[in-house]
């Protein structure tokens, strides 16, 4: 089972991942990244803007990729698109498998090409100023180990 969303609102991850480990009774692992808008260092707002025609599509392919790799049981895969404000969940990725290494290398998987291929712009807002964000170099190192 795989479930992909993109979220225009506030979401609790908790009650997201409680349903998806319900799904399935009898899994071996479950592993779950939830990723929130930084607060301090003057950051206000963090805008995500995306292509709507390309952005499902790419996310439900990435969704499958990764559960093909990895043999999962199920995959959970939520953005947020918008403005957000710090301490706001972002992104919520959830493998299950029946083995801890499966399920743990799967949400890094998805992670690290949501992270930098993804089909999302950002920018961020300090000091009442909007800037661009770009992946960092860290960010397609981390990729890279997947080829």
């Amino acid at each position: 089972m795989i479930k992909v969303c993109l979220l225009d609102r506030p979401f609790d991850p908790g009650a997201f991942v409680g349903a998806f480990t319900a799904a399935h009774p009898g899994l071996g692992a479950v592993c779950t990244f939830v990723g929130e808008v930084r607060g301090g260092d003057g950051v206000a707002a963090l805008e995500l803007s995306h292509y709507a025609p390309l952005t499902l599509p790419g996310m439900e392919q990435l969704a499958s990729r990764t559960a093909d790799r990895f043999g999962l049981i199920g995959l959970l895969m939520l953005h947020r698109v918008g403005e957000l404000r710090p301490g706001e969940p972002i992104v919520c990725v959830s493998a299950a498998a029946s083995h801890r290494r499966a399920a743990f290398d799967a949400a890094q998987f998805a992670m690290d090409h949501l992270k930098s291929r993804a089909w999302f712009w950002k920018r961020e807002k300090r000091g009442g100023q909007w800037s661009w964000i770009e992946p960092r170099a860290e960010d397609y190192a981390d990729l890279a180990r997947w080829d």
